[in-house]
């Protein structure tokens, strides 16, 4: 029961830390007809050149990245993104308020025209996986620490316990199971992009610094993850795997002498890589969205009467609690899906290689 009135009382500060930011949103559009729903929703889910933290008394406190740009006319530059946070044009560059270019860092050519300089500049979602990093390499820096000081029989502790169990379970039951003979090269891989994917999926649920970015609802992120898979299948593929591709077991009609199955084998090259990236966005994207759509709630119905208010008010706040419970157990899923289906196709990658059942000692 005590267990359970914490958990409670973790989700129910979330949904708070959730409401603070976007009072103070709200706060600067009191006086508009409508509530910006659709530019406060694309703020809090997409990349930016600073990590806004909160709004006291009408004064925005932020974290102002740097910027670092290069173009043909004045080589690299580097500066702090607060010279272009209010819309202002600091050494030629700016921030695009609308067009193709929204959102991003934009100069002028001679003609007057917008254009895309080199930009490599640290943005919200590039801090927030360096941080999360750092923070999976203390954990499990710190796991091997605790078992290279201690004998091979000592029993760990909770935390240990825990990282141990994870580790565990994705290694027998999606690793070994699903690529059977030579799993471990590549279980480094895959270990790694289940605590980085569920590591990422956490810190984007938690409202406060350092968590809130949206890194694993970014398609760069996501396609990165995919396009290791990806060189992981084709890359250790064996022959009978690509026998399979280019020389399938079909009907010969069906491969000359024109290549049906064929095509449609190498199509899949890619199909399988591209389902695991927009599986994970969408799904992470998806659950920031709702989240916050549920908080709007509270801001759309404002004028509405203080009986309405205060009502959605508790229905939000109910409401985003259980979406938060519900993501956290999204955020693991999402990581354990990743990991299998990239075993799975591993594994397929090498059918000459069946996996071994797998005996449990009684």
């Amino acid at each position: 029961m005590y267990t359970g009135k914490r958990i409670l009382i973790f989700f129910g500060a979330m949904a708070l830390a959730l409401l603070h930011p976007l009072c103070a949103a709200a706060d600067v559009y009191d006086e508009e007809e409508r509530f910006p729903v659709n530019e406060i929703l694309s703020e809090h889910t997409s990349d930016s050149y600073w990590w806004h933290i909160t709004t006291i008394n009408h004064h925005h406190i932020s974290i102002y990245l740097p910027v670092i740009v290069y173009s043909e006319t004045d080589g690299w530059q580097a500066f702090s993104s607060k010279h272009l946070a209010h819309g202002e044009t600091y050494k030629g560059f700016r921030i695009a308020g609308e067009g193709k270019y929204k959102g991003k860092i934009v100069g002028n050519n001679a003609a007057g025209e917008a254009y895309r300089p080199w930009d490599i500049s640290i943005t919200k979602n590039a801090l927030a996986l360096m941080i999360n990093s750092a923070i999976m390499l203390a954990l499990f820096i710190g796991v091997a620490r605790w078992y290279r000081r201690r004998p091979k029989n000592a029993v760990p502790g909770k935390f240990v316990c825990a990282i141990e169990m994870f580790v565990m379970d994705i290694y027998d039951e999606v690793i070994r199971k699903n690529i059977g003979d030579g799993h471990q090269r590549y279980a480094p891989y895959l270990l790694t992009a289940f605590f980085f994917i569920l590591i990422n999926n956490v810190m984007g649920i938690i409202p406060l610094f350092p968590g809130g970015a949206n890194t694993t609802g970014n398609i760069a992120v996501t396609g990165i993850l995919a396009l290791c898979t990806m060189v992981a299948v084709n890359l250790f593929g064996n022959r009978a795997y690509w026998k399979e591709i280019f020389w399938p077991d079909v009907p010969v009609w069906l491969k000359v002498p024109i290549p049906i199955i064929p095509v449609i084998e190498l199509f899949g090259v890619f199909t399988k890589p591209f389902a695991l990236m927009i599986r994970l966005l969408a799904n992470i994207f998806a659950g920031h969205t709702v989240i916050l759509s549920l908080t709007f709630m509270i801001f759309v119905t404002a004028k509405m009467g203080v009986a309405m208010t205060t009502g959605m008010t508790v229905f939000s706040v109910i409401l985003s609690i259980i979406m938060n419970a519900l993501e956290l157990l999204v955020a693991y899923i999402q990581a354990y899906v990743f990991t299998m289906l990239s075993a799975v196709f591993i594994g397929l990658s090498r059918p000459a290689h069946h996996p071994k059942k797998i005996k449990t000692q009684t």
